[in-house]
């Protein structure tokens, strides 16, 4: 990457080595860009990968199960966690340190206020 800048509420725009008109740019449209996990930078305590999150068990405190992390939403105000329950169901978890624990052996702690997921 060669440079970056905002582009209105949207998103970036970006300069790419050997990209070097609009119609070049235009074939990366909804490209996926990725690195090594080795090339990251290195996180603070309490940052995640929302790779390293997806796939994960998301159990009570007192262990019981309520699905697995299988996306993550990031907002500007709050990021959300996508558990997806045993049965099937979609249920969005406010990302902060009141529900949600750091993550660990496999899965993550979730305290979810009553009624977030079904019953």
């Amino acid at each position: 990457m060669l440079s970056a800048r905002p582009y209105r509420d949207r998103g970036l725009i970006v300069g790419f080595a050997g990209i070097t008109d609009r119609d070049a740019a235009e074939g990366l449209r909804g490209a996926v860009l990725t690195r090594e996990a080795g090339e990251r930078p290195r996180l603070e305590r309490g940052e995640f990968w929302s790779s390293a999150l997806v796939g994960l068990e998301a159990v009570t405190p007192a262990g019981i199960l309520l699905g697995r992390v299988t996306g993550v939403l990031t907002a500007k105000l709050q990021d959300r966690l996508v558990v997806t329950t045993p049965a099937g169901v979609e249920v969005q978890v406010p990302f902060v340190d009141d529900l949600v624990a750091d993550p660990g052996a496999g899965r993550i702690v979730i305290d979810p206020p009553e009624g977030l997921f079904p019953a």
